[in-house]
């Protein structure tokens, strides 16, 4: 009797256990509409760079979206499955599962809409666009804009020492900037509503990954000629929160919007 009571046990254990493995991405079916965090936005504007979760466990939640590597050292984009760093030498490459980011978003990039726009765009004009076709404004917006840029201006930073808290935008001065001429490639990136600020970045996002998939960087400037745009508009998101001393102990209160903007666009002054 104590052997066969062992025995269901031990099936019921071995059966959760592999449920919960592979609720994230479920073979053959709908993955889940949700974007994945890790991390908080406010705390990587404010100086907590030091990676934490690795990437082959970032994959587990989405194959596509962006974020920031261990110690800022350049940017991060997720596309089809793999992750790529671009370096403040411009260097661009896959990285190895076993490194660790200190924020990023994913999420498992299905369409709902798709447009072609075959007329000039500039940033302003592009976002205006996406204005008119993103209705809601409190939703949750994944992005993925592919074709010709006839420019394109994008930023890497450089990486800091270890358990270096100057806040980003202090460093806005250390960016090294790529700029792009007639490029092809796929711009990654999020439209999220105002009520995420803090634990995320409102507004618009994006990084680029060029067709040669050997350069990239945050999305400062852009002008389009000739792209297809898909839509995918999520109904969640989940935040997997550091467990890292620095974070205990880090300052939310402190207001950073006017920061997570400078960061976003490049520079201290105006600008969308």
């Amino acid at each position: 009797m104590r052997a066969t009571l062992f025995l269901l046990i031990s099936i019921l254990v071995t059966t959760v256990f592999f449920t919960t493995s592979f609720v994230n991405t479920p073979p053959g079916g709908k993955a889940p509409n949700l974007l994945f965090t890790v991390g908080v936005g406010a705390g990587l504007i404010g100086g907590l760079y030091d990676g934490y979760y690795s990437y082959g466990k970032l994959k587990q939640h989405g194959d596509f979206g962006l974020g920031a590597p261990d110690k800022l050292d350049g940017e991060l984009v997720v596309f089809q499955g793999k992750i790529y760093q671009t370096q403040n030498t411009g260097k661009t490459f896959v990285v190895d599962d076993k490194q660790l980011t200190s924020f990023a978003m994913v999420n498992f990039f299905q369409p709902d809409k798709k447009f072609t726009v075959s007329s000039a765009m500039t940033k302003e004009s592009l976002f205006h666009f996406l204005d008119s076709v993103l209705t809601n404004v409190n939703g949750l917006y994944a992005i993925h804009i592919s074709g010709q840029f006839s420019y394109l201006k994008t930023r890497a930073f450089p990486p800091v020492k270890e358990h270096d808290h100057t806040p980003l935008a202090s460093m806005l001065s250390l960016q090294h900037f790529f700029e792009f001429n007639n490029a092809q490639g796929d711009l990654i990136g999020y439209r999220l509503p105002s009520f995420m600020d803090n634990t995320n970045i409102s507004g618009y996002h994006f990084h680029f990954l060029n067709n040669q998939k050997d350069a990239g960087g945050h999305m400062i400037d852009v002008k389009a000629d000739n792209i297809t745009i898909e839509i995918d508009q999520m109904d969640s998101y989940s935040i997997q929160v550091p467990s890292t001393s620095d974070f205990e102990h880090f300052d939310f209160k402190k207001n950073r919007a006017e920061d997570i903007k400078s960061v976003e666009r490049g520079n201290k002054e105006g600008g969308k």
